[in-house]
């Protein structure tokens, strides 16, 4: 009659010592040494499964019927007859193709196999000559299972023949290690992820220094003066804000100053640029997706929008977002709610959004490229940002500031701005705004840095830049240079009312003043206010004339 080789005594005595070990290396350093010391098993082994990627040592990669995964030794525990101790895990079978032996067809079948008489001319046993000088009779294997996953396979090669029992307990030893294993991978996982997030913040954080490093909204001018106004103004609620004007003119700044004077100041703005979004990731980037939702899914991936929770989402160059996700963007926006892709259920979030563009967005939804509930939805409060050719007093002041920021940050001795520099700057259009003007005073500042004796800034060069970039100046080249800064402003006015006559002050559409100016129509409305020109205006001004 057969006698068990595993004990309830001392089955219930190795489950306790394996709960109360910390790691999962030491849960299976335990039970292998367990089943050896206390069980008289001639080898117990463990092997867990790794990506195959990870396989390159296997010597048998042309049996492997898993190409994507194989085993890998993680215990060992033994001693031969002669006493040699069998503790490495780096000898002839620490790689052990799925489908290859009693081992790897457990991994494969994912069955456990109890072998109580051992053929030693059985195709499934790899070395038959050990089997033989060893004296080994059975053998016992079990998959390491969690949650329907194969983690692994446990082995036991005996000199005397298991029992109904010894695989019983064997199971349980199985389980054991499984839930200890799965727990080691998920907190590996959460620390990695931990990590991540540790480089992501710090990045951030960088990134948000970088863009606050120009400080807050710079100018005196009546238009930024107007500007930080509508931003007190709205600021202190919850309104949804679309942000409008040209490429360049500080947009994001606008929102970040919304964000701040805000009572949600103390949680995150959110910022995701739309432009940079894939069309098919628009959802996952927006609102997140489960495990295994899609192809490439392969965690758990919080959206923009629950990462914005209690706090502030700019969505940058909203323009760009498709037709089929603006349904789900109002949705959002009017219940509060979305779900992940992939999951069942409805996350709510309470999130204030600000839009920001350089396109006419009702041009957009004139042409069926926008829905016009959501420019609505979106445009409860309008802020447009005037380009820097609308302000150029404040040019003087913005180009001080850039050059004192980046000659510290090259550390070079910051130059004395003459009055034909600012000039120059003054009289240039800047069609890139103030990103442009903050450009050309870094290159300005590089050009300084390999200098040996202080140099003047020369940015006369802008001026045939200015000339190039407008047919208009072509034609009359030596304006910028004989007007005043009042004639210039007046013949810019008389240049506006002359092109709404003509367009019959059709402002924004096809054949209207902001496509002839090749503006956008929320950039001519602030300089149409800015001048304060009105159709009324005008023609009593003309029909006094008369």
């Amino acid at each position: 009659m057969a006698t068990n080789l595993i004990t309830a005594e001392d089955s219930r005595h190795l489950l306790l010592k394996m709960s109360q070990q910390e790691s999962a290396q030491d849960v299976l350093t335990v039970l292998v040494n367990g089943l050896q010391q206390q069980c008289g098993a001639a080898l117990a082994r463990v092997w867990l499964v790794i990506p195959k990627s990870k396989c390159s040592a296997c010597r048998l990669p042309e049996t492997c019927v898993a190409r994507s995964e194989c085993l890998q030794l993680a215990a060992s525990a033994g001693r031969s007859l002669d006493g040699t101790e069998w503790s490495g895990i780096d000898g002839e079978f620490a790689r052990m193709p799925f489908g290859y032996g009693k081992v790897g067809h457990i991994a494969e079948t994912r069955q456990p196999v109890e072998e109580k008489k051992i053929d030693v001319h059985s195709r499934w046993i790899a070395k038959p000559e050990w089997v033989r000088r060893e004296q080994i009779r059975g053998l016992i294997g079990q998959p390491l299972l969690h949650q329907d996953k194969l983690l692994g396979v446990l082995a036991v090669f005996t000199r005397e023949s298991p029992t109904d029992d010894d695989l019983a307990w064997l199971r349980a030893f199985a389980d054991h290690s499984a839930i200890a294993v799965a727990n080691s991978q998920a907190f590996a996982e959460i620390q990695a992820l931990r990590r991540q997030l540790e480089i992501e913040n710090e990045y951030l954080r960088t990134e948000v220094k970088e863009a606050q490093s120009h400080g807050e909204i710079i100018g005196s001018s009546p238009a930024v003066q107007n500007l930080r106004s509508r931003i007190s103004l709205v600021a202190p609620t919850d309104a949804t804000v679309l942000i409008q004007g040209e490429s360049g003119t500080g947009k994001e700044l606008v929102a970040r100053a919304i964000h701040e004077q805000s009572r949600r100041a103390r949680q995150s703005m959110i910022t995701v640029n739309c432009a940079a979004i894939p069309r098919d990731l628009f959802e996952s980037e927006f609102f997140g997706h489960v495990k295994g939702s899609y192809s490439g899914a392969t965690q758990n991936r919080m959206g923009r929008f629950q990462l914005a929770d209690k706090g502030t989402l700019l969505l940058d160059e909203v323009g760009e977002i498709p037709l089929e996700m603006q349904g789900k963007l109002l949705r959002v926006l009017e219940q509060g709610t979305f779900d992940r892709v992939g999951d069942e259920r409805t996350t709510r979030v309470d999130v204030r959004v600000i839009a920001a563009t350089n396109r006419d967005l009702e041009s957009e939804v004139n042409h069926g490229r926008f829905r016009k509930d959501l420019f609505f939805r979106l445009s409860v409060f309008q802020i447009d940002v005037p380009p820097l050719c609308e302000r150029p007093e404040d040019t003087a002041i913005l180009t001080q500031h850039f050059l004192g920021h980046y000659c510290r940050k090259y550390r070079v001795k910051e130059p004395r701005l003459t009055r034909e520099q600012i000039e120059q700057l003054q009289r240039y259009t800047w069609p890139g705004n103030v990103r442009e003007l903050r450009n050309v005073i870094e290159r300005a500042v590089i050009t300084l840095v390999s200098k040996e004796s202080p140099q003047p800034l020369d940015f006369r060069h802008l001026s045939d830049l200015g000339s190039r970039s407008s047919p208009k100046q072509k034609r009359n080249q030596s304006v910028p240079n004989l007007l005043t800064e009042d004639e210039m402003r007046q013949f810019e006015r008389e240049n506006l009312i002359a092109i709404l006559k003509q367009t019959k002050w059709k402002v924004s559409g096809s054949g209207g003043a902001a496509e002839y100016l090749g503006v956008n129509p929320a950039t001519l409305a602030s300089r149409l206010r800015a001048f304060r020109i009105s159709r009324s205006q005008s023609e009593s001004v003309d029909d006094g004339d008369e």
